[in-house]
C-alpha cells in the first residue's frame, strides 16, 4: 500500500464529515480485520489522526499476520504509531481485552471463499464475535461496533432502498447462505450479549464496498472492475448487470464506521450507503471502465461462478439513519472510480 498524496488527502477530507471526531482523543481501540478491505481504511483515518493532530489514541491492529500488518501500514511504526495484536476469528481468545473501543470486521467477504469453505465462513463470523465477547474487560468497555453486511437483507421484489427493518428470504438450505445467515446470527449475538451481560454494542451493514484498499485476491465485481481499470484491460462482465446495487467508497464506509462508533444508538444498525451511488452494476462497470480508460464485455459466467454470486436482485440501503447521525459521503460513483483507478495504477 502507498500513502500517495491524492490518498492521505482524501483521508484529512473525510475526517471532516465524522461527527465530534475529536471524542476518540486519548482513546484505546482495537480493530479486528486490520488487514482488510474496511477495517484498514478505518485504520489509516485514526493513525493519521494520531500523526496529523495528536489525538493520542492507543490502536491494536489485530490479525493474523504481523507480517502482513507492517506490509500494509508502512509509514507507520509498530510499537510506536500502533501495537499488533494477534487474532483468529476462527480460534478462541485467550487473555483479557483492555479497550474502550473495538471495531469487529474480521472475518471471510470473499465470495468464492464463502462458496468453496462455507463452514469455516459461518463459524468465523459467529465464534469469532463470542471470543470476543468472552475476552472483553466489560468495565473498560465503551462500545464494541460490528460490522455485518447489506446480504443480511435475503431476497424480496422491492427496488427502492432497504430501510434497517425491511428483511427478506434468505435460503438456509443454500450453502451461499452461510454468509448472510451467520451474519444475522451475529447481530442477534451482539444485542444479546447488550441485554443479558450489558455490554454497548452497535451494528453496521456496509453494502457493496470498493476502493484501493481491495486486494488483487477479492473476487468481487467491484474489485475485478477496479482491477482491470487501473491495469487497462478490458472489463469482463458476466451478466447485463441490471442489479441495483449501494456502492460506496471505502473510505465513506470507514468514516460511517467511525460516526456509528461514537455517535450511534446502543443495540442498534445503521445502513451504510452513499445515496449518491446508488447504481446497478452495469453502471459501476461503466463508471471504472471510463475512469480507465478501457472497454466493457461480456461474457457468459461458469456454474462456479454462479455459486458464488449473491442472489439479491436489489441490495440497495436508505442511508437516513446513517445521516441523521450528522455523518456525509464524499464520494459519488464517478469521483470514486477515478480515485481508486489511480490510486491502484500508483500500487502497480
Amino acid at each position: 500500500m502507498k500513502y500517495t498524496s491524492e490518498y492521505l488527502e482524501d483521508l484529512r477530507i473525510v475526517t471532516e464529515n465524522i461527527p465530534d471526531c475529536v471524542e476518540l482523543s486519548g482513546k484505546e481501540i482495537l480493530i479486528t480485520g486490520a488487514s482488510g478491505l474496511i477495517c484498514s481504511a478505518a485504520a489509516d483515518i485514526l493513525l493519521l489522526l494520531n500523526k496529523e493532530r495528536n489525538f493520542g489514541m492507543k490502536i491494536y491492529l489485530a490479525g493474523r499476520d504481523p507480517e502482513g500488518i507492517l506490509r500494509r501500514y508502512s509509514i507507520f511504526e509498530e510499537g510506536r504509531d500502533y501495537h499488533f495484536f494477534k487474532y483468529d476469528a476462527t480460534k478462541q481468545q485467550t487473555g483479557l481485552i483492555s479497550a474502550d473501543y473495538i471495531i469487529h470486521g474480521a472475518g471471510n467477504a470473499d465470495p468464492k471463499k464463502i462458496s468453496s469453505e462455507p463452514v469455516e465462513t459461518m463459524l468465523a463470523n459467529i465464534m469469532g464475535l463470542n471470543s470476543l465477547f468472552e475476552a472483553v474487560d466489560r468495565d473498560k468497555i465503551k462500545r464494541l461496533l460490528y460490522i455485518s453486511s447489506s446480504e443480511i437483507y435475503g431476497v424480496n421484489e422491492r427496488r427502492e432502498p432497504y430501510m434497517e427493518e425491511q428483511l427478506g428470504y434468505v435460503d438456509i438450505l443454500n450453502p451461499r447462505s452461510s454468509y448472510p445467515s451467520s451474519k444475522r446470527a451475529a447481530e442477534t449475538l451482539c444485542i444479546a450479549y447488550s441485554e443479558e451481560y450489558g455490554i454497548d454494542t452497535a451494528i453496521v451493514r456496509p453494502g457493496h464496498i470498493y476502493g484501493p484498499t481491495i486486494k488483487e485476491s477479492d473476487s468481487r465485481a467491484s474489485a475485478l472492475f477496479s482491477l482491470k481499470a487501473a491495469r487497462g484491460e478490458e472489463i469482463v462482465m458476466k451478466s447485463r448487470g441490471e442489479q441495483l446495487r449501494s456502492y460506496c467508497h471505502v473510505l465513506d464506509c470507514a468514516s460511517a464506521i467511525l460516526a456509528v462508533l461514537l455517535k450511534g444508538e446502543k443495540s442498534t444498525a445503521y445502513n451504510i450507503s452513499n445515496p449518491n451511488a446508488i447504481v446497478t452494476i452495469r453502471e459501476m462497470a461503466e463508471a471504472f471502465a471510463e475512469a480507465g480508460n478501457v472497454k466493457i464485455i461480456f461474457d457468459v459466467p461458469t456454474d462456479t461462478e454462479l455459486k458464488s454470486y449473491n442472489a439479491m436482485p436489489c441490495s440497495a440501503l436508505n442511508s437516513d439513519r446513517l445521516t441523521g447521525l450528522g455523518w456525509k459521503a464524499e464520494f459519488d460513483m464517478k469521483k470514486g472510480a477515478i480515485h481508486t483507478v489511480n490510486l491502484l495504477r500508483e500500487n502497480m
